[in-house]
């Protein structure tokens, strides 16, 4: 049986690392070029409605899982921890480049190294694993499409919009980046 209070603990994980993300990784617009665009803002309205969404919709008896409560336990705990393992390793390999807000520092390239080899956005990738670790906690269907399509299309949006400044600033060189790697699943998107 796994101890409720690790779910829960590796639960807060998740809003605990994005809040210090948010700051500490803040983009300075005197030392960076921001071009966020009200992405960043989206983004977290989206999130806080889509959980309080998939907390409501978890109380939808129809829809939830034929599995035990304990299995979607350990599975939401693996997914977690495996999203946010992508997702700081990502951070970690830009380093100074990483930003919460959409900015291009000026001596900023394109990383292709660690997980910038096979995919051009794992830290979304792995926020996104996070998030399936969460909906599976809810352990309902309903709860996990309200949580992931929203989140989904927002940061398929925000990618959007990286993408056309990362265009802009490198040019060829991420031209050529964009077609040898996938957005956020290797070998496949």
């Amino acid at each position: 049986m796994i101890p409720r209070e690790l779910v829960w603990c590796t639960l807060c994980l998740f809003p605990i690392s994005e809040i210090i993300l948010g700051m500490v990784k803040k983009a300075n617009p005197g030392e960076s070029s921001v071009h966020d665009q009200g992405t960043l803002r989206v983004l977290w309205v989206v999130i806080a409605a889509s959980i309080a969404m998939a907390a409501l919709a978890r109380n939808v008896s129809s829809t939830r899982f034929p599995s035990s409560s304990e299995l979607s336990d350990m599975l939401s705990i693996i997914l977690l921890i495996a999203g946010l393992a992508l997702r700081w390793v990502s951070i970690f390999t830009l380093g100074r480049f990483f930003t919460v807000n959409v900015a291009i520092h000026p001596d900023q390239q394109v990383v292709r190294t660690g997980p910038y080899r096979l995919i051009r956005h794992p830290s979304y990738t792995g926020m996104l694993i996070a998030f399936v670790g969460v909906g599976v906690y809810c352990a309902n269907w309903l709860s996990l499409c309200v949580l992931l399509v929203p989140v989904t299309l927002a940061t398929l949006h925000r990618i959007d919009k990286e993408e056309e400044i990362l265009l802009q600033v490198f040019g060829s060189s991420y031209r050529e980046y964009r077609k040898e790697t996938k957005r956020l699943i290797p070998w496949l998107y």
